[in-house]
Parts: C-alpha cells; structure tokens; sequence
C-alpha cells in the first residue's frame, strides 16, 4: 500500500473506472492494461483525493530537490521558498499545492506553447507536467525546450501514460484518438504518441540525463525526472 506523498496519508480508495470502450479500441489495450490504466488515474488518497499519476509525480519532485515530503507541507517551509517552478498545464490535484510555492509558474496551452516556451534559458529549478508531453506533435521537442529554461542541475519531473508491455507508437496514419472524456475532441486532447516501455528514451533524445524513474503501484504509475 503506497503511503500519499502529497499529503502523507495512508489510505486509498479503489480504483473506479476511468477509460471508456472507444478508447480502450483505439489504444489497443488489453484487460490487464485498461485495469492498471484506470488504477493510475482512478484509484485516489482518502486524504486529498491525488490519484496515483500524481502522488507519482509529486515523489519524483520530492526526490528532485532533495526535500523529505509530503509535498503539502513542503510546500510551505523555508527550504521550499526560493526555489523557482514552472508547471506547465494543470497537474491534476497537485496544482493548487504547486500554487502556494513562492517561486511558482503557470503555463497552459494554447496560451504557452511546449514547443517555444517563453521564459529565458535556465530560469527554473523544476518543470513540470503531467500526462501533457503524448499530445504534443514533437515530445523530444518539447523536453528539449524543459530543459533549455532549467538552471543548472534543475530537473524535469513528469508523467505520461505509459502501456509497460510495448513499445512507444506514434498515431500519425491512424484514426484520431483523444484522452480526458468520450465528448472531449479538441486539439488539446488529441494524441499524437502512446508511450511504450522505452519511454525514458525521449528525454535521452532531448539531451537530458541522470534519468531516475518512481514508481506506484508499478505498472500502474510511473513518473520520470530528467537532469540537464
């Protein structure tokens, strides 16, 4: 049972069913994956209702600046007042603990774009994202881009659906398939790359390194933080 490293609660609830049938199609999933995919999305702390994507994502953060967690209470410390994020899109339910960072910043498409970020090279000591870099059209692009606005030694940290068995695909040349909700067709949801088991390959591609995965619950989270 993993202990919540959002709000360092101890106590989750069972998964509920997140992926629908049109999607379950598109991605090609098998029963074990749709369950350990739901899990990673639908299964969420008692205490502050983060699912597993994100207590992921908040333990490669933790692990990122060398701070104990949970990342609530960290937050808020001294230790945590100089440093400088940018969280690009809405990271589930770690945006409004993000947001009571001092040092923080806010992106979301179509405002800020991955692919052209507009801060100046080595700005911030953490980026981060969550399930955002498979519905970009150039994923190692936009890392390369992450890791230009880092400081030195700043980390990447995020997370991207991942189906452990297989191998990263790109979807150009099949139907159009979207993430979020069956009615949600928009530009923002549409999925331009599945990642695979070779997932970590992409911030190689963008010249980040000292790659460190953490995992929840593995298969079902699984979150990547990436050095310059």
């Amino acid at each position: 049972m993993p202990v919540c490293s959002v709000c360092g609660n101890d106590e989750f609830l069972p998964a509920r069913p997140i992926l629908w049938r049109e999607l379950n199609d598109a991605w090609q999933i098998s029963q074990h994956e749709i369950d350990y995919v739901n899990a990673q999305q639908g299964r969420c702390c008692s205490g502050c209702a983060a699912n597993l994507r994100s207590v992921a994502l908040a333990t490669s953060i933790m692990a990122s600046v060398g701070a104990s967690g949970p990342l609530n209470r960290f937050v808020l410390s001294a230790e945590a007042a100089s440093l400088r994020v940018l969280e690009l899109n809405e990271a589930g339910t770690l945006h409004p603990i993000l947001s009571q960072l001092p040092g923080h910043t806010f992106g979301a498409y179509p405002d800020v774009d991955m692919h052209a970020l507009p801060f100046p090279d080595g700005t911030f000591d953490v980026v981060t994202h969550s399930d955002t870099l498979e519905h970009v059209e150039n994923p190692a692009s936009a890392l390369r881009e992450c890791a230009r606005v880092l400081k030195p030694n700043g980390a990447v940290c995020y997370t991207v659906p991942v189906i452990v068995g297989r191998l990263t695909r790109g979807r150009a040349g099949l139907p159009k398939s979207w993430h979020g909700f069956p009615d949600q067709t928009g530009d923002d949801f549409l999925v331009h790359t599945e990642f695979g088991a070779d997932f970590w390959i992409t911030p190689v591609q963008a010249g980040l390194s000292q790659l460190t995965i953490h995992a929840v619950e593995f298969p079902a989270a699984l979150a990547i933080a990436a050095r310059r």
